[in-house]
């Protein structure tokens, strides 16, 4: 029975009406010793707590998306095949020309239920990373058009926060609910939507990050998810061509891509970030010291050979993502620019669906159509 699916769901709305009526029609005719009528009515009581719990669970599960299955829910889904060690460059020895020479992989998609039909997703055996995963895409509404035809688009990678899926973004933050009529309207540039797994041990957060013998969460999303885009849809490999965004983990983990890999994105969008790594708690790169320490972003900024060619925006709170966002616009030096937004909102999924007219505004003129 799946975690999302309508069944589960009425089997325990039907629970929880039971457990509510269950004790109106016995609770006074419970027989026997008084021990045992305490432990009777005890147990009615906990039966009635558990399924109210597991039906507010169940609810926001299915409209958020925090889990897409049971597997996500008790981490024991598999989707790490190999981590071999890759490199600096996350692809194992190869050149970036000689991936992109690779033949095309084309992929089977289908549509995501409860998405309207123009959201696909499709399984995604990742050639370089060893990761094996679902990948979520949406087309712009020009995509179909005539004359669009012979026009390439655009495309941003949506990262969701732990826990979540990438089913996040469209269900939760319903991203392509609110861009569609702006796309529509010419007030929003054309973008091809992507949201890969980002949940690929468990409950852990990767860091989006490539640590052999575990994983190589970097890889999946910044080498095998863009390939795949690109071989099967309209779409350029150029980084001017592709942007990143993420909330709250994905955050980090959008800002990370960009500034590590300048060559395959040119603007990221922070929303409720960090620049420390052991803000997460499942991070497994925060569980080394040093590997926390070199997978800061201010860090990781100092660190690259040349400023990265790339555009950051970072918003949030005070404490939620703008000071992470200031300490980054004081580091940076040309051609990296930082831009750090203060916002009012918690750290949830209506403040950060609140942003994305303002944010992908701001992607429009910052990565560039093919």
């Amino acid at each position: 029975m799946s975690l999302t699916g309508t069944p589960l769901f009425a089997a325990v709305v039907a629970l929880t009406v039971i457990a509510v009526v269950l004790p109106l029609a016995v609770w006074s005719k419970v027989r026997g010793p008084a021990v045992a009528r305490l432990a009777a009515r005890g147990t009615m009581v906990v039966f009635a707590q558990t399924t109210a719990v597991a039906l507010v669970f169940v609810a926001i599960n299915r409209d958020m998306n925090f889990y897409a299955s049971w597997g996500d829910l008790f981490g024991t889904g598999k989707y790490v095949t190999a981590a071999p060690d890759l490199g600096p460059d996350g692809l194992g020895g190869k050149k970036a020309e000689e991936v992109k020479a690779e033949p095309k992989a084309r992929q089977k998609f289908e549509p995501v239920e409860g998405l309207g039909g123009r959201v696909q997703k499709t399984e995604l055996d990742g050639g370089i990373s060893g990761v094996k995963g679902d990948v979520m895409v949406w087309l712009p509404p020009q995509y179909d058009e005539p004359a669009y035809k012979d026009k390439k688009f655009p495309v941003v990678e949506l990262i969701p926060g732990i826990p979540g899926t990438g089913k996040s973004w469209f269900q939760g933050l319903k991203a392509h609910e609110v861009l569609e009529p702006l796309m529509k309207e010419g007030k929003v540039q054309p973008f091809i939507l992507v949201s890969p797994r980002a949940m690929l041990l468990g409950n852990a957060d990767t860091g989006c990050a490539n640590l052999p013998g575990k994983v190589n969460a970097d890889s999946w999303f910044s080498v095998d998810v863009r390939k795949m885009v690109t071989d099967n849809f309209r779409a350029s490999d150029e980084a001017r061509t592709w942007g990143v965004a993420g909330y709250s983990a994905g955050a980090y983990c959008a800002a990370k891509l960009a500034v590590l890999h300048p060559d395959r994105y040119s603007a990221a969008v922070s929303l409720s970030g960090y620049n420390d790594p052991g803000q997460e708690p499942s991070s497994l790169v925060a569980k080394d010291p040093e590997l926390r320490r070199t997978h800061n972003l201010k860090e990781l900024l100092k660190a690259q050979p040349a400023p990265p060619a790339v555009a950051l925006w970072m918003s949030g709170a005070e404490q939620d993502g703008y000071l992470s966002g200031m300490d980054l616009k004081g580091l940076a030096k040309s051609p990296t620019t930082v831009h750090a937004e203060k916002v009012t909102g918690g750290h949830n999924l209506e403040s950060w669906s609140k942003q994305i007219p303002q944010t992908f505004d701001w992607l429009s003129k910052t990565v560039k159509a093919p």
